[in-house]
């Protein structure tokens, strides 16, 4: 009992202090490392060690051991997919191949003379883009070059444009995503299991509900606020550049997705690509294109160094995080927190599913107050499997909500990234953007829950 309040007074002054914006690495960090230590203090017995590896011969050093033992297991893990899958989207977004797609997809509902219908279209088309464009926020810079433009002009208030490129990401999907890889391992199975037997026919589901909201809305805010409709030409728009990418451009981003799709059990189980080994042929084939379309071999070079420093990119921001959350989660668990907290669940009568949206709802609310679904999710993700192993149950069935609830709680938070940047272009705060996708979230989330539960 005192370990379990000791280990709920830590967890309480991480969260604050991560809500007030200190960075989140160090202070999950210190909270871990707290953790290990506490369990060296209250249980001297116990050992303190990370999976397999074997003491330094001094307990006190076995806890800075532990940190190393995480670095290297998870660096060379999910880390190495997470900064393989950011190294190839940094070059896609240099080789501009990524404004090529969004221009392939969005072009077709340029055609469609419903401003309301393609707000809503356009949210469905946006969402399944980020099954190849991995960052949430590369996403939405590219739709609002792009897109914001087109929408505006076929008649959209600016606020109605800027909130369903809010919503862009609102799921994070695919095997390119971060948080769907390590979901992925934490389910114990490959990420285009994960994607396409999982991920999909929730989303489905939920892509349909939100889109339905996004379109009644945007119309009833943009009433509310006095906005009239206007359609004007839309033949160009500020996204057409004089060095645009070539047409066939737009097939490589969505290239080492369809690797991985294609050789797994889903398709062909006989040959195997993981997803690091997909990103590299991607990024190889990419730099052929580039090679025969510029001829020129230098400069040719000199831009692939733009995959390695995406890769450092990702180390930096997502990967430094993982394995921060993974030595707290592990404190948590080593300090017996998690037994005493599941113990006391069980005894008072709550089931697996109820535990569930106990755990989903804790990361759409540290998403929330953060504005960083990666951070919530991580901070959490690894708690999933040992909580499910307690119930009986398979972790899929957690870790699925849990990690589509960080895009979610993302997508309401007036102090994401994503969020603040819609809100400069719809020329209006950040709230009034949250308010506008409020109400296709809630829906969103409500579906994917039930969703969840029906399929699962």
């Amino acid at each position: 009992m005192t370990a379990f309040i000791i280990a709920i007074v830590i967890t309480i002054i991480a969260a604050w202090l991560i809500i007030k914006n200190y960075q989140p690495q160090t202070v999950l960090l210190l909270a871990g490392l707290a953790l290990l230590t506490l369990t060296v203090i209250l249980h001297p017995e116990k050992s303190i060690l990370y999976g397999k590896a074997t003491t330094t011969g001094s307990t006190w050093l076995d806890i800075f051991a532990f940190a190393k033992g995480s670095l290297s297991t998870q660096v060379a893990g999910i880390g190495l997919i997470i900064m393989a899958a950011g190294g190839f989207a940094s070059y896609m977004d240099h080789i501009k191949a990524s404004n090529a797609m969004v221009n392939i997809c969005i072009r077709p509902l340029q055609v469609i003379k419903a401003p309301y219908l393609i707000l809503a279209l356009g949210y469905i088309c946006a969402q399944m883009l980020h099954v190849a464009i991995s960052s949430a926020a590369g996403l939405a810079m590219l739709l609002l070059v792009t897109f914001f433009p087109v929408l505006v002009r076929l008649g959209v208030s600016k606020a109605a444009a800027a909130a369903m490129i809010g919503l862009c990401a609102f799921m994070d999907l695919g095997p390119a995503v971060g948080t769907a890889n390590l979901a992925a391992k934490h389910a114990g199975m490959e990420t285009a299991v994960y994607f396409a037997h999982y991920q999909m026919p929730v989303a489905i589901a939920v892509m349909l509900v939100v889109s339905i909201l996004i379109f009644f809305t945007a119309k009833y805010y943009d009433k509310k606020d006095g906005h009239t409709v206007v359609i004007q030409d839309v033949s160009k728009t500020d996204a057409q550049e004089e060095d645009a990418a070539p047409t066939f451009y737009a097939l490589l981003p969505i290239f080492p997705v369809a690797l991985v799709l294609i050789f797994s059990p889903l398709v062909i189980d006989t040959i195997k690509i993981d997803v690091v080994t997909a990103m590299i042929v991607g990024t190889m084939l990419a730099f052929v294109c580039e090679l025969i379309v510029k001829r020129d071999f230098r400069a040719c070079c000199k831009g692939v160094q733009v995959f390695f420093k995406g890769m450092g990119g990702m180390f930096t921001s997502i990967v430094s995080l993982l394995v921060c959350a993974d030595i707290y989660a592990q404190g948590m668990q080593q300090i017996g927190a998690i037994d005493y907290l599941l113990e006391s669940v069980q005894n008072a009568g709550f089931g697996f599913t109820s535990m569930t949206i106990v755990m989903t709802l804790l990361v759409g609310i540290t998403a929330v107050l953060t504005g960083s679904g990666v951070a919530a999710f991580f901070s959490f993700s690894g708690l999933a499997p040992s909580i499910a192993t307690k119930f009986g149950a398979d972790a899929v069935y957690m870790i699925l909500p849990m990690q589509l609830m960080a895009g979610m709680g993302r997508s309401i938070s007036p102090v994401a990234g994503i969020i603040i940047a819609v809100s400069k272009a719809g020329e209006c705060s950040p709230f009034m953007i949250v308010r506008r996708t409020l109400i296709p979230a809630l829906g969103g989330i409500v579906t994917m829950l039930v969703t969840n539960y029906l399929l699962f």
